[in-house]
């Protein structure tokens, strides 16, 4: 018997691990849902709702080839223990994963088990993201050529003699202990819902992406919406990169008008994909990012007991700051399970800085409001938007000119904050100014819970007072060879003169940070 466990590649196609081990042997497909993960402090119902549609998905698609999907239910040894007391065990089949700390120590308890047991783990790799990798240069060109490889059709599966096969029935959110979360108007998941928003996206929806995708409202169809499909699989990688790739190419072949925007939009789509598997790289090396500080040197720089903190954050977290844009941006993520990347590492920002929140409380909320919640992403991006990496430009985002930047007549403010409804238009972003301000704030909408000048100058000097030190940039030139970026032209804060010119020669495709992309 061989097992294949699905874990964040909820499905058949362009699956290395299930046509492999159907090429050996009879084949298990199997889901565990594990209750303690679901404990875990950055997991939430919207995401279980999300997977569930996915297996529903995935269970019909094995079922199709031949051997229905297996939910089982418990932590992995148990359940793994379980199935060898039935069947005789030759291998376990997965994807390589880089989750949270906890699925990090359950793969290694269950690397043991095996080993204990003499059952062979074969972990493939999944998309561009390198175990044990010794260096970032040529990172790139090895995604390109992963990318680039055969798309693995499904296999044919035996059915198993004497396994029961009940209707798949998953538990619901109540019986795993998660709280209704009140996401009401978030994408469905599943691999037939992934494969139309690719098809959408590639002919005709992405053809603004570039413009657009800074907007919270043109964002919500310019962009690609297929990050929670990634992130849980039921799209692979490599077929969004082929599909991209070939749309491409079509697009070449049209009269230069008719392809112009359009192109670039997929260019720059393209750089989002690599983007992607960078970051997820960065945890993969490093795990302790989810954690911890990268930078050592700000620990204890801000302190989640501090007086006001706790108030700070409840504040931010139910979207109840007083800054109209900041707000309605956490309140279109609390109902949509999705917001773009600009409004997320604003929201981000303004918690770590001018709420002066250590990052990891406001880190852990968003992870549970992001259905894309993909945590090789999330932490490097929220110590990124906190400024604790040491290599990253401090970037403070003032929450008032975005909302002029990024919603100048206030449609997406007056969408999610209607106690504002008898604010007038020239003040929708800054309500503290508006003749009638008495009326509202403090009644029917909050006071700012900061001065955000005056709280964004005083968090600059702290982050840049520790940044001076030449103990501090000798760390940061480590870090940055570990885990910064080697594409050519872009500066690398901490990185001295002779490290960067090493970079530009050895590899000048590596994707870098881009605060302005979605993904």
């Amino acid at each position: 018997m061989e097992i294949v466990w699905f874990k964040r590649d909820l499905r058949a196609a362009d699956h290395r691990p299930l046509a492999a081990a159907a090429r050996l042997g009879p084949v298990l497909p199997l889901y565990i849902t594990e209750p303690e993960l679901w404990r875990q402090p950055d997991m939430a119902a919207r995401h279980w709702a999300f997977i569930t549609e996915c297996l529903h998905e995935l269970n019909d698609a094995l079922a199709a080839l031949g051997q229905p999907l297996q939910v089982r239910r418990g932590d992995a040894v148990t359940v793994l223990d379980q199935l060898t007391g039935v069947w005789p065990i030759e291998r376990l089949w997965s994807h390589e994963e880089t989750g949270n700390d906890w699925t990090y120590q359950r793969d290694l308890q269950v690397a043991a088990w095996c080993r204990l047991r003499g059952i062979e783990w074969r972990e493939i790799p999944q998309h561009g993201v390198i175990r044990r990798l010794s260096s970032r240069n040529g990172w790139a060109k090895r995604w390109d050529k992963f990318m680039a490889e055969p798309i693995t059709e499904a296999p044919s599966l035996a059915p198993i003699d004497g396994l029961d096969q009940p209707v798949l029935a998953p538990p619901d959110a109540q019986e795993l202990g998660l709280a209704f979360d009140g996401c009401e108007q978030r994408q469905l998941g599943g691999r037939s819902h992934g494969l139309e928003r690719l098809t959408s996206f590639l002919a005709s929806r992405g053809r603004h992406y570039r413009t657009a995708m800074s907007s919270p409202l043109a964002g919500e169809d310019a962009c690609s919406r297929l990050s929670p499909h990634l992130a849980w699989g039921s799209l692979a990688m490599r077929e969004v990169a082929q599909a991209t790739a070939l749309r491409r190419a079509e697009l070449r072949g049209l009269p230069p008008a008719d392809a112009k925007d359009f192109g670039a939009a997929l260019n720059s789509f393209n750089g989002r994909l690599h983007w992607h598997c960078h970051f997820i790289q960065k945890l993969e090396d490093e795990p302790s990012i989810e954690l911890r500080n990268l930078h050592r040197a700000y620990d204890g720089m801000r302190d989640a007991q501090a007086p006001g903190a706790a108030s700070r954050l409840n504040a931010w977290a139910r979207g109840e700051t007083g800054l109209p844009f900041v707000d309605a941006c956490m309140r279109s993520l609390i109902a949509t399970g999705w917001l773009n990347f600009r409004m997320r590492a604003m929201l981000m920002a303004t918690a770590s800085y001018h709420l002066w929140l250590d990052w990891r409380e406001p880190g852990l909320h968003l992870a549970r409001l992001f259905i894309d919640y993909e945590p090789g992403i999330h932490w490097p991006q929220t110590q990124m938007q906190s400024g604790t990496t040491g290599i990253n430009t401090v970037r403070i985002y003032n929450p008032v000119k975005q909302g002029y930047d990024q919603d100048p007549k206030g449609i997406f403010v007056r969408r999610w904050l209607p106690e504002l409804a008898g604010i007038a238009d020239d003040f929708i972003h800054e309500p503290w100014r508006a003749p009638n301000a008495a009326v509202v704030l403090g009644k029917l909408y909050p006071e700012p819970v900061v001065d955000h000048l005056a709280a964004a100058k005083q968090a600059r000097e702290a982050i840049w007072a520790v940044r001076k030190s030449a103990a501090f940039k000798d760390t940061a030139n480590a870090i940055q060879s570990k885990h910064g970026s080697r594409k050519s032209g872009i500066p690398m804060t901490g990185q001295n003169r002779a490290r960067r010119r090493k970079a530009k020669q050895t590899d000048s495709r590596q994707l870098t940070f881009d605060l302005g992309s979605d993904r």
